[in-house]
């Protein structure tokens, strides 16, 4: 049947063109290899005349050979000069805290100077190298009683990661343990010997006062009981920095004491105990942490402000018992001058919580410190000079 058969020849014809699809492969047309694309040599050759010549020189044949100094120098203990030694120790030393002495003695100086100023005397009678002897032993004792203090702090584990507390000469790695511990002793030794040489115009108690003093520089910080881990940190400072060198220096140059004396030592001491406390209370943390107890880390920062804020009030009182009655120094109010900087500290310390902004609160009461008692020995010198003014030009030497 003709149906059929085409039929059949289109089937055919299908399964021939499958297989004849299926059974193609497609190449690539050969290529030549001058054909592919390389990189002509000329560039190079020119690149490669552009480069310099390298040559090669012996270095025994050359004059000199010197290197580049270092982008960075490595610091080095054993190659700093003499004047960096200084300034290290001086920084170790702590003279912000020196005040804490000289103004005491300066005090004591000048109420003696005021009771020998007469209408005879108008210029009065003043050991002038009696006071200075009397100076360097101070300084020299309080220096060595702070490098007493880094060391047996260093070695108990205290303030070894307070960057504000201690001087710095151990804890930073500038000078060894026993280098400090060896320059605090000898200063401590010099100190006393000044000490005994000019305590001998202010009789027997003064060597008391020095053997007093000396032994509260020592054991402030040495042992393991030291006077300031007893919590006596406030007492000690009120005590030698208040009365102690107070009547001391006055007894250096009137070889008595006098009760008035111990009066008007009472605000430096009540302003010395400050700046201790408030030293502590910068020191709270690292101090419990080295198992150091002071007044600060017993009570806590809350009642630790109501302490400082109590010894600095309690500062006044004395003077405006002595000045506010009638026919009385009243000179001596000039002190009320400091009054904006104790509000300034009064504002700060009921704030301030961080170790940093404690720590300026104790250097701007040390500040206060200082022009109280600056103020206070003015007003004493003018009221001790008032009534003699118009005889002082008979008694100059020239």
């Amino acid at each position: 049947m003709p149906g059929k058969d085409s039929t059949n020849d289109q089937a055919s014809n299908a399964k021939k063109g499958k297989a004849t699809t299926s059974s193609q492969v497609v190449t690539a047309d050969s290529v030549q290899a001058e054909e592919v694309p390389t990189i002509p040599l000329g560039p190079i050759q020119t690149l490669n005349s552009l480069q310099p010549e390298v040559t090669v020189h012996s270095v025994a044949s050359t004059r000199s050979v010197s290197m580049p100094s270092p982008l960075v120098v490595q610091p080095s203990e054993y190659r700093r000069s003499l004047g960096e030694w200084l300034q290290i120790w001086w920084e170790g030393i702590r003279p912000s805290y020196l005040p804490l002495s000289i103004l005491p003695l300066l005090l004591g100086s000048v109420l003696a100077w005021m009771q020998t100023i007469t209408i005879k005397t108008p210029l009065g009678h003043f050991h002038f190298l009696h006071f200075l002897l009397a100076l360097a032993s101070i300084i020299l004792l309080q220096i060595g009683a702070h490098l007493i203090n880094d060391y047996y702090d260093y070695m108990h584990g205290i303030d070894t990661s307070n960057g504000l507390g201690p001087g710095g000469l151990i804890q930073q790695g500038l000078v060894k343990p026993a280098n400090v511990l060896a320059v605090g002793l000898t200063a401590l030794a010099f100190g006393t010997l000044g000490g005994i040489i000019v305590a001998m115009s202010g009789g027997l108690l003064v060597y008391v006062f020095g053997l007093v003093g000396l032994l509260c520089a020592y054991f402030y910080s040495a042992t393991a009981r030291s006077l300031s881990s007893l919590g006596l940190s406030e007492l000690v400072s009120f005590l030698v920095f208040g009365p102690l060198i107070t009547l001391g220096a006055y007894m250096i140059q009137t070889g008595h004491a006098d009760r008035f004396v111990f009066v008007y030592s009472l605000p430096l001491g009540f302003l010395a105990a400050a700046v201790i406390h408030g030293n502590n209370m910068r020191d709270i943390e690292s101090d419990a942490q080295a198992g150091k107890h002071t007044l600060a880390s017993l009570v806590g920062l809350r009642l630790s402000r109501g302490i400082y804020l109590l010894l600095l009030i309690a500062a006044y009182v004395p003077l405006l018992v002595l000045a506010v009655p009638r026919h009385t120094l009243h000179l001596l109010l000039i002190t009320l001058w400091t009054l904006p900087t104790l509000v300034v500290l009064i504002t700060g310390i009921l704030r301030t919580d961080t170790p940093a902004g404690l720590h300026q609160i104790m250097l701007q009461t040390i500040r206060l410190a200082t022009y109280f008692t600056l103020l206070l020995a003015v007003a004493l010198l003018i009221t001790a000079l008032w009534p003699v003014l118009p005889h002082i030009p008979a008694a100059l030497p020239f």
